[in-house]
């Protein structure tokens, strides 16, 4: 009788798998298809099939928006509240951490030695004359002030403006102040609110991810048509070449050696991660991106959702690998064109700056542009250079959020990894439906 039992539970399993694997051989396949029919749409489209990608792609990034930023507080306050429950919160939040640094530094690194192989030519005195204009409007902010912005005035506020680091602030106070709360009706009641609220946002991301591949049409169609409108890189062509030359090594080289080192598959995790990388390249938003990420980990991955719903929203605001890149070799640029030697300790120095810099960005489009133009700003460097920057950072700012979101992704999987089965079992508070 047990052995007959033993051999339907692993039929089942066996039956489970190849349906899961034909699942997510067809999603790869429509979102493959997907992309080449974007593209053909694209290159071909008139004016009415451009507004109709427009709309489309808006709709799209405005219901990802929508739903990113209750995910991020709900998901944060919900795990920091039962961090008195023995629950490793600590622990994860120690690898979180570790391996953010780790990645981030390594970004930076990596965008140094590409600099300094590549040695990007300065740009004409004339043409960094011309690009004054385009950022004279951003040269009063300051650093500090960025800083401050992330302190909200009011509980609203970072909600309405969806300011991503004022969420995490006020989510983190949240959780943690719910964590210290006595047991009482009043704590079991609100967090089975909160996780009964967290599961209803889940349900709708899942509907929105069943009609993605019509939005990674639309996103494809919309940037197909303005590579046609023409990108002129001109004199910044090695400058731009370096930028987009250290995302990829960290992305196809950096990322999956830390993943193979740790025991795990890079093109096994890529895969399961196909759905959050697609929105990433199109959106240009790791925040945006992320209703996607933690539900690609979790359905795809079978990571903990008590590791993806913690690790991936504090990920996707700090854990900026593309930013560090961009921020190091941007300000070394400009540097480099208002006359300045670059030696060895400046480099050094700016892989560090680069880091925590980008460690305070918002995973929103061209926060890292502006996140630098102030950094740079405050440090007294001419930022003339800026505008010629902006005509290409579209496409910089692609390659960005797609590195950044797939370093999220392989830090959850290495925490994931890091803390199974030293985590306790789920109990009834822990989760409203299995």
């Amino acid at each position: 009788m047990i052995e007959n039992t033993d051999r339907i539970n692993q039929a089942t399993n066996t039956a489970y798998a190849q349906i899961s694997k034909k699942s997510r051989i067809i999603t790869a396949i429509l979102y493959v298809g997907a992309l080449i029919i974007g593209a053909l749409l694209g290159y071909i489209a008139n004016d009415s099939l451009k507004e109709i990608f427009d709309f489309v792609a808006t709709i799209f990034t405005r219901l990802f928006s929508f739903i990113a930023v209750p995910v991020i507080a709900i998901s944060l306050i919900t795990t920091l509240s039962k961090l008195s429950k023995g629950s490793k919160g600590g622990t994860i939040f120690g690898y979180t951490i570790f391996y953010t640094l780790l990645t981030t530094i390594l970004a930076a690194t990596i965008g140094a030695i590409v600099f300094a192989t590549i040695a990007p030519a300065n740009v004409p005195q004339e043409l960094a004359s011309d690009g004054a204009s385009a950022v004279s409007q951003y040269e009063s902010l300051s650093y500090l002030q960025h800083i401050i912005s992330i302190v909200p005035n009011n509980l609203l506020q970072p909600f309405v403006a969806g300011n991503v680091l004022s969420i995490l602030l006020v989510a983190a106070a949240f959780g943690l102040g719910i964590a210290t709360m006595p047991d009482s009706k009043s704590k079991s009641a609100l967090v089975h609110f909160l996780l009964g609220f967290q599961e209803l946002l889940f349900i709708l991301i899942h509907w929105l991810i069943k009609i993605l591949p019509l939005g990674i049409v639309a996103f494809t169609a919309q940037l197909v048509a303005q590579l046609e409108a023409g990108i002129i890189i001109g004199g910044i062509a090695s400058y731009f070449g370096a930028v987009i030359g250290s995302n990829l090594l960290q992305m196809f080289i950096v990322l999956p050696l830390i993943l193979l080192i740790r025991g795990l598959n890079p093109i096994k995790i890529a895969r399961g991660m196909l759905p959050a990388l697609a929105v990433a390249l199109f959106s240009k938003s790791s925040a945006g991106t992320l209703p996607v990420t933690i539900a690609s980990a979790e359905d795809n991955l079978k990571v903990d959702k008590r590791v993806s719903r913690f690790v991936l929203p504090i990920c996707t605001t700090i854990n900026m690998n593309g930013c560090a890149a961009f921020i190091l070799i941007t300000s070394l640029f400009l540097l480099q064109n208002a006359g300045i030697e670059l030696g060895v300790g400046t480099f050094i120095a700016w892989i560090f700056i680069a880091t925590f810099a980008a460690v305070g960005n918002a995973g929103v489009p061209m926060g890292c542009y502006f996140l630098t133009l102030s950094l740079v700003s405050s440090m007294n460097i001419p930022v003339a250079l800026m505008g010629i920057i902006l005509p290409v950072y579209a496409v910089i700012d692609m390659i960005e959020t797609c590195l950044n979101v797939w370093s999220d992704s392989c830090v959850a999987n290495i925490v994931n990894k890091e803390v199974k089965g030293k985590l306790p079992e789920e109990t009834a508070t822990d989760t409203v439906t299995e």
